[in-house]
């Protein structure tokens, strides 16, 4: 399997988050864990990262054990992240921010694919129209964009998405969904962590949902979408 969380638990403190949270992503997929606010969907993001350190359970990523490396070496094994916060830098430009993407860059070969400035304003056309603007002047959706478009300047093959399309208004939502059908079209995989449920299922083959630190749904979009009694109790409020 390309990409595997097993047994995975994770603490803040004494309080346990994660209790033996089990998923994968296969190559060129799109797969979304859902779930309540407070269920433990970042906190898993967070802890493949390293940023919250796993207690236990093993995170594979091409064959690799990746669970104690530390969480600046990660992006350069080929996982990129896009926060729910954003954490665009206000004080720089556009491309600024960009660039500064290139500082967790993956060396790829060269026959494979490579995020350059040339390549983002090319599927980004809004950041082009904006490379000069301080990043505190965008959007809500612009920064998102901006943000994705940054973590892309790293070169992952995978990338852990939290919450894109949370607050924004629904054309930019459409806006920001297309971007990530693009990026998965250009063979990135995401593990998609989405609130919205209706964006979820669009976008994602397979679908994950979280209740108290566990996974208690598995299965396709499809099977999700017909599992009445799972949307009920985990998801619709």
């Amino acid at each position: 399997m390309y990409f595997r969380v097993q047994e995975l638990t994770a603490f803040y403190g004494k309080s346990q988050i994660l209790h033996g949270i089990n998923l994968e992503v296969d190559q060129g997929e799109i797969v979304t864990l859902m779930g309540r606010n407070g269920v433990g969907k970042s906190t898993t993001l967070r802890s493949i990262m390293g940023i919250v350190r796993s207690a236990s359970g093993v995170i594979s990523f091409k064959d690799k054990k990746i669970q104690a490396f530390k969480t600046h070496h990660i992006p350069r094994l080929g996982i990129g992240y896009v926060p729910e916060d954003r954490r665009v830098f206000p004080r720089l430009t556009v491309r600024e921010n960009l660039l500064m993407g290139k500082m967790a860059m993956k060396v790829r070969s060269a026959r494979q694919h490579v995020w350059d400035l040339d390549r983002i304003f090319s599927t980004f056309p809004i950041l082009k129209e904006r490379e000069n603007q301080k990043g505190a002047t965008l959007s809500g959706g612009e920064q998102q964009i901006l943000t994705i478009a940054r973590t892309l300047m790293g070169n992952p093959e995978l990338i852990l998405v939290d919450e894109p399309t949370e607050g924004l208004a629904p054309l930019t939502i459409k806006t920001v969904v297309q971007s990530l059908c693009d990026i998965n079209q250009h063979g990135v995989s995401i593990l998609l962590v989405e609130q919205n449920m209706n964006v979820a299922l669009a976008l994602a083959k397979r679908a994950y949902v979280m209740n108290k630190g566990q996974i208690v749904f598995s299965g396709t979009s499809r099977q999700l979408q017909e599992a009445d009694d799972i949307r009920r109790r985990y998801l619709e409020v």
